[in-house]
């Protein structure tokens, strides 16, 4: 049942957690390539066309309609404030790692769109980021996958329940990150 599942959905899934933030569902698709539910070479290319793209719509919201959004999101202004700030010293170095950075991901390509970095530079850095990002989180799901195996003897009769862990875990992880972030938000 759920290796259906994975195998009908998991690109078109992987395609959107990435397109919104993606490296929790990204190693979990290395998991599953490593358990052969997925090809990681197209699960790495998955992700990486969801990330560039997703990023890609962030920066034109931020270039087009930045301050009409900030003024119905004003608890992302401290956060586009910092990015902006890092944007003056380190533009280069912000855009290949931003995706790495917790709590700047979400946020860091609208404020990239609202400074004056040209968009050309953005799209070439933002590949080279994204193509990183993707190999290095997709591979690692994947590594840790053969890990599993060499301390799990008979995965087979285990997978479901660690894919059940890992999605679990995740959905924790994920639900741990909104909660930091609200309290953290101004009220």
């Amino acid at each position: 049942m759920l290796e259906h599942v994975i195998t009908t959905y998991g690109y078109p899934a992987l395609f959107l957690g990435t397109f919104l933030e993606g490296e929790t569902i990204l190693i979990i698709a290395g998991i599953a390539a490593f358990e052969g539910l997925l090809d990681v070479r197209l699960a790495i290319l998955t992700a990486f066309t969801g990330s560039m793209l997703g990023d890609t719509v962030y920066f034109c919201v931020g270039r087009s309609r930045g301050e009409w959004l900030l003024l119905r999101l004003p608890r992302w202004r401290p956060s586009i404030d910092r990015v902006l700030a890092m944007l003056d010293r380190h533009s280069v170095w912000l855009i290949l790692t931003f995706r790495f950075m917790y709590a700047v991901r979400n946020v860091a390509s609208v404020a990239v769109g609202m400074s004056r970095t040209p968009w050309w530079l953005f799209m070439a850095l933002n590949a080279v980021g994204a193509a990183v990002w993707a190999v290095s989180f997709g591979m690692g799901g994947y590594l840790f996958g053969e890990v599993l195996l060499a301390f799990v003897k008979d995965i087979k009769s285990y997978q479901m329940q660690i894919l059940g862990g890992a999605c679990l875990l995740a959905l924790v992880f994920w639900c741990f990150r909104l909660w930091r972030k609200h309290q953290r938000s101004p009220k």
